[in-house]
């Protein structure tokens, strides 16, 4: 294992750097298709590069500039403690979720729960096949939620895939009772337009309320229609939960035409995503407040009444975002962080070229009170160490770790690893520890790397595409705090009071 004690620098030579910016007119230029987040419901296709660019990974890993294939680094102040591999599952890894001593893991062939009351030693308790991308999970009490965005032949879990053409085919919500955490039941389905790609909970004490996210829809596919300007509302009865159903469709982006209201994309707005619904939604019930990340656009919004969310503010980035990807709040609900999933996260994007703004984090502040608070930016964040032109890095899924009056923030960034970062400075982020593992390959771009990174109760989880299930612990003094708090439960996209 390597000690690293300060950021590498990755220097590039003239010819690779034209080569990245060739990646990069081509990200600008493309339509939403090229903006389309993360892998696929199939097998994903290992991508060539250039043999410039191939010869320029083996020398930067032979100079030490970057990791080797594989190589495991870090900063000083974090001790990676656990890897646990894929076992029967051979799809991508993808969310997580958290309650009491285990841990839920998102897979595109279904789900696995691990137990983590030693973080030294995690022992899986159960693995449930159920393919169906993405698998984005989460719990509440007894019950487990799991997205599917991908067209499958019906509900079940022995579903194969579908045509979305076919009006027989099913996406949606899928329910499981985890009461017996080594045996759950698949107990109900709920299907929604457009599939479920990501969701949120509103816990409340009889009924769980879940926002679904989807979009792209197509005038061929009979249950996703244009204009998809909005997200679907499920109400999940938590003594019956066999008769969760979609209780509304609130319109976040009213407009005229076919389309609503929100951002055109090219070639108005060229490189960046037509907002055709939401990719993820964090909610904070405490606040009554939630931030959507909708392909185009960040809104704010309130859900005093969770079956009727109303829109309070929309923003749009048309320069340096392509794919508003997820969002997160600070403790005090005065910020939030936007993600740009530049390339889908099949992309090499953390290099030189493409720049420190794009495939970064953008920090906005909330002004204002009420119905007339504001998103005004700050500043972008993105990891300060280039990777290989053979590694998908972008920026991806974070939670916040619980220090009072500190916003610190670990974060997932596929094959540029896991960063912990600081943003109590809104217009001055800086990067306080790392780690990360070397490229899976050095001649080839193969999607994997941290699809999710999460603190909670003391230790960093990460759920990595290809390598597994990691547990880190970060010693210091700037984020020790934070091990006083402990939750019983914890989806990152349902963001708690810690202090409460």
């Amino acid at each position: 294992m390597t000690l690293l004690n300060s950021p590498r620098t990755r220097r590039r030579r003239l010819g690779v750097a034209v080569a990245a910016a060739g990646l990069l007119a081509a990200l600008l230029t493309a339509g939403p298709a090229a903006a389309t987040p993360d892998p696929g419901d199939g097998p994903t296709a290992q991508q060539q590069i250039s043999k410039s660019d191939e010869a320029e990974a083996r020398a930067a890993i032979a100079s030490g500039e970057i990791p080797g294939v594989d190589e495991v680094v870090h900063s000083d102040n974090i001790e990676h403690l656990a890897n646990v591999p894929k076992e029967a599952f051979t799809g991508l890894n993808s969310d997580l979720a958290f309650q009491g001593r285990y841990a839920f893991a998102g897979n595109y062939d279904g789900f696995r729960i691990f137990d983590i009351s030693d973080p030294k030693a995690p022992k899986t308790v159960a693995q449930v096949l159920c393919p169906g991308s993405q698998n984005d999970i989460s719990v509440s009490g007894d019950l487990l939620f799991l997205s599917t965005d991908s067209s499958r032949s019906d509900n079940s879990c022995a579903s194969t895939s579908q045509p979305a053409t076919e009006k027989s085919s099913w996406e949606g919500m899928k329910i499981f009772d985890i009461s017996d955490k080594a045996n759950p039941k698949y107990v109900a389905a709920v299907e929604t337009s457009c599939g479920s790609h990501t969701h949120s909970l509103i816990p409340e004490r009889k009924n769980v309320y879940i926002y679904v996210s989807s979009y792209s829809p197509n005038a061929t596919f009979p249950d996703c229609q244009p204009p998809h300007d909005g997200i679907s509302v499920i109400k999940v009865p938590r003594k019956a939960p066999e008769k969760a159903a979609v209780v509304s469709f609130p319109v976040l982006f009213p407009g005229e035409g076919p389309d609503g209201g929100g951002n055109p994309g090219g070639p108005t707005n060229p490189g960046v995503s037509k907002t055709t619904g939401c990719h993820d939604i964090t909610v904070l019930p405490s606040k009554d407040l939630a931030a959507g990340a909708c392909m185009g656009d960040g809104i704010l919004f309130s859900i005093k009444d969770p079956e009727n969310p109303k829109v309070i503010d929309q923003v749009e980035d048309n320069v340096n975002f392509a794919f508003w990807h997820s969002a997160t709040f600070n403790q005090k609900a005065n910020k939030v962080v936007f993600t740009d999933e530049l390339g889908g996260g099949g992309a090499a994007t953390c290099n030189a070229a493409i720049g420190p703004n794009r495939g970064a984090d953008g920090i906005y502040d909330i002004v204002g009170r009420g119905d007339h608070r504001k998103l005004v930016f700050k500043s972008y964040y993105k990891i300060p160490r280039h990777q290989a032109d053979t590694e998908n890095c972008v920026a991806h899924n974070g939670s916040l770790i619980p220090v009072r009056g500190k916003d610190l923030m670990v974060q997932a960034w596929y094959q540029g690893g896991v960063s912990v970062w600081d943003f109590t400075d809104s217009a001055n982020p800086k990067e306080i520890a790392y780690f990360e593992r070397g490229p899976l390959s050095a001649d080839t771009l193969q999607v994997g790397g941290s699809w999710s990174a999460y603190y909670y109760n003391g230790y960093i989880y990460s759920n990595d595409i290809a390598k597994g299930f990691d547990v880190l612990k970060l010693g210091d003094r700037r984020t020790d705090p934070a091990k006083k708090v402990h939750l019983r439960e914890l989806n990152v996209q349902t963001q708690p009071d810690y202090f409460d």
